[in-house]
């Protein structure tokens, strides 16, 4: 069969490591805030030494591969045929376990593809999301359960670029929120168009509630290409969603909003479009604007907050984020910059610890992992950067590009031991044999 070519040039060396069973279910995490409590995961490697194997894919994608006991899902794209799979790999070799081709087509624009979001899974089921609306979702032995294309449910989406946002799996429920222009761009979308958060029962593809977001921001501003976030407040489970020049506080079982909070864009600025994904830690919800503006930590509440809600801004031109979604650990928050080319440790009230310029001259707009004491990073070119947390010195350096890696995006992982690191050509499980 010719998609059997999705990946191949399987490739192991046997070596040893220390493993811990951590599963890493969605883009950000196990705590959806970019941390893995993970020990003794590798910090010296090259593509020649230390990895368990690598296997060439067939297209570039910003999607994060997610793993659940011994299995690897990923939503790839087929550049060469102009399609969009799933799939799911054996964790211990990387062999191809399964795989379902979704739809035809790539993509809409040349900044990203269909395949940009990641899949998520609680490990009895996974559900794929694609750029184009298309949604499907299968246990975990390859068997469909059901798919849908939420674009034919609810409309044509109305964003500048690409949709791209990562759907929520949390509590035996799917959070997928569109927050979009109410206008058409591009001859996509139309007027009128509502920004709304979507609930789906997992394992049907039944919709049970649809929210929909009202927000006073104007044109692409309305955009956001965020992941919803639960967030325990006062005892209580709510989802948070960043876009729309606010933040917004909701309730998991109808979507009713609690809070908002905002803005960052007082004078409504028109192309402001939201990519960062919120983060929790410490009683705060950070939230990056865009275009180099500001960090904002918020305190949640009800109603609409004003400025006493806001903790602080950051005031330091460092820490700002347009793409790379900051992480929580240790404590504190880790903001990566691609605009300002830094990577700060800031302390809950705002207080820097410490910042590191990041090096070379490529943009790192994958997000940061924190893990085992360490931040690990990886830039357009696929050059990975390993940097102590305590102190910001960096400990290790590798290139795991190729002249073809020129716009890598998806954040590297941790899960049992081991780092996913994945480019524009290759998926490459990292430190020793990743044996079950």
């Amino acid at each position: 069969m010719k998609h059997l070519r999705l990946f191949a040039g399987l490739a192991a060396i046997a070596t040893t490591a220390s493993v811990q069973a951590d599963n890493w279910p969605q883009w950000r995490g196990p705590q959806f805030n970019g941390f893995s409590a993970e020990k003794n995961l590798p910090s010296n490697f090259t593509p020649e030494n230390g990895v368990a194997w690598s296997i060439a894919t067939t297209g570039p994608s910003a999607s994060t591969p997610v793993i659940f006991g011994d299995n690897i899902f990923l939503s790839s794209a087929d550049k060469e045929n102009q399609s969009l799979h799933a799939l799911c790999l054996e964790r211990a070799s990387g062999k191809v376990l399964w795989q379902h081709k979704i739809a035809d087509g790539l993509k809409s624009d040349d900044r990203s593809n269909y395949s940009s979001p990641s899949p998520v899974t609680d490990g009895k089921l996974v559900v794929y999301f694609y750029g184009n609306g298309e949604m499907a979702a299968f246990d975990v032995g390859g068997k469909k359960l059901w798919n849908k294309n939420i674009e034919k449910e609810y409309g044509e989406f109305a964003f500048q670029w690409t949709f791209s946002s990562t759907p929520l799996l949390f509590e035996g429920h799917l959070y997928l929120p569109v927050l979009q222009r109410d206008q058409p761009v591009h001859n996509r979308g139309k007027a009128g168009g509502e920004s709304y958060l979507l609930c789906i029962e997992p394992a049907t593809g039944k919709t049970l509630w649809r929210h929909v977001r009202p927000t006073e921001a104007q044109a692409e501003s309305r955009e956001a290409f965020s992941t919803p976030i639960p967030v325990e407040i006062q005892g209580k489970w709510q989802i948070v969603l960043a876009g729309g020049d606010m933040l917004s506080g909701h309730d998991p079982a109808s979507g009713t909003e609690i809070w908002r909070w905002g803005t960052w864009n007082p004078t409504r600025i028109g192309h402001w479009r939201l990519v960062p994904t919120p983060v929790a830690g410490a009683g705060l919800v950070l939230a990056c604007a865009p275009k180099k503006a500001p960090v904002y930590a918020v305190k949640p509440g009800t109603g609409t907050l004003d400025e006493k809600a806001l903790a602080w801004a950051s005031t330091d031109r460092g820490v700002t984020s347009d793409v790379p979604t900051p992480a929580f650990a240790y404590g504190d928050f880790f903001v990566l910059s691609d605009v300002s080319k830094a990577l700060t440790r800031v302390a809950p009230d705002g207080s820097l610890k410490w910042t590191l310029e990041t090096p070379g001259r490529t943009k790192y707009e994958a997000s940061p992992l924190v893990a085992d004491g360490k931040v690990y990073l990886v830039n357009f070119t696929g050059e990975v950067v390993v940097v102590n947390a305590e102190d910001g010195k960096i400990v290790h350096q590798a290139a795991f590009g190729t002249a073809e890696d020129k716009q890598v995006r998806s954040m590297i992982v941790a899960s049992q031991g081991h780092l996913f690191l994945r480019t524009d050509t290759r998926l490459f499980c990292i430190g020793g044999s990743a044996r079950k």
